[in-house]
């Protein structure tokens, strides 16, 4: 170890005298916006073969089975603070007026000078910027079948401070079996309405929180709060159903759900985006969040990240088997940390 500890040293002095910043910025382990003796320590304290541990796994930046020198180097090449987004692929800086087609969010979008589709170099996931704002949370306007429900009111209002990226898509069975050479999920076969080819772009499903929880600790990757959730979904709208409309029989029209999945899910990206871009954020799997359950307070909050302990999480967004009183912006289920269901899944999030 002390010889490795020398080499390091004398790779250290190479790399901070370089300060390339190579695409992707690999190397910010600890996920703290910049590459420094934090990281170091961590991908030291793990090398030799890779395990199952997310340390372990967050430290194999080349994701080769092993951490060892070219982890090192990576990490070293890009040593010193990092560059805004640096942990990504800009696709493309300004939004897309076809896909955010919301003119105030498109403005809010542009005002934050963060690019607004980009690429997590470690997942490969697409992601897109949700800009600050504020909205009501909660059941604004009820569905003309079921109008609000108990868990959905007192409406309030929210203020979310700073802008975050979110997942496009929710999490696919490819992605996470790229960093855990497998998956979890129910529905790995193919059938009629998915043909084989099209199997690895089903969501991951069947996933407890804490699993989940393990999958983005692995990437730097983290939950969405509840808020920024509903914020997200919502995108400017105050109906239940993200297209604009109260009518319960037209959800099949945005969203997999037990009225037209064929008791099964699909391949993400099947249904039209809302008005910030995002494909299937009601039907196809439920979605864990950050927080743990609690009713709604009528007083406005800001950042709110939902109580410090519990045992139950929010699930958002109705899944494949759930009836249109549940895919909505603002239906909310909940499950325990350790339970996992073939109907949740994971949508990622991050900060610049």
């Amino acid at each position: 170890m002390k010889s490795l500890l020398r080499t390091a040293a004398c790779l250290l002095a190479l790399g901070m005298t370089m300060q390339t910043a190579a695409q992707g910025c690999v190397g910010d382990i600890v996920v703290d916006g910049k590459v420094d003796g934090r990281d170091l320590g961590m991908l030291l304290a793990n090398w030799g073969p890779r395990t199952i541990v997310p340390a372990s796994i967050a430290s194999d930046l080349d994701r080769s089975g092993s951490i060892d020198g070219a982890d090192l180097g990576a990490m070293l090449m890009n040593w010193g603070a990092l560059a805004p987004v640096c942990w990504a692929t800009v696709i493309q800086e300004q939004p897309d007026p076809l896909v955010v087609t919301n003119p105030a969010l498109r403005a809010a979008i542009e005002a934050t000078g963060l690019p607004w589709r980009v690429r997590d170099a470690r997942t490969g996931i697409e992601m897109l910027l949700v800009p600050p704002g504020t909205f009501q949370m909660g059941c604004v306007i009820g569905s003309d079948v079921y109008g609000c429900l108990e868990g959905e009111v007192p409406v309030h209002d929210v203020t979310l401070t700073n802008p975050f990226y979110l997942g496009r898509y929710e999490v696919t069975q490819a992605q996470w079996a790229a960093t855990f050479g497998g998956h979890p999920s129910a529905f790995r076969f193919p059938s009629a309405e998915v043909p084989a080819a099209e199997v690895p772009n089903r969501p991951v499903e069947r996933l407890t929180w804490n699993v989940a929880t393990e999958y983005l600790t692995a990437n730097g990757l983290r939950f969405p709060t509840e808020a920024e959730w509903e914020y997200a979904c919502k995108a400017g709208t105050q109906t239940p159903f993200y297209d604009g409309t109260t009518t319960d029989i037209l959800v099949g029209n945005i969203a997999w759900f037990v009225g037209n999945s064929g008791t099964q899910t699909r391949p993400v990206g099947g249904k039209p985006a809302n008005a910030l871009g995002f494909h299937d954020m009601l039907g196809n799997v439920m979605e864990w969040v950050s927080d743990i359950y609690s009713p709604y307070s009528p007083d406005p909050q800001i950042n709110p990240a939902g109580p410090p302990t519990g045992f139950n999480h929010p699930l958002r967004g109705g899944a494949w088997q759930s009836g249109a009183f549940l895919v909505r912006s603002y239906g909310r289920a909940l499950i325990s940390a350790g339970t996992s269901s073939p109907e949740a899944g994971l949508r990622v999030a991050r900060n610049p």
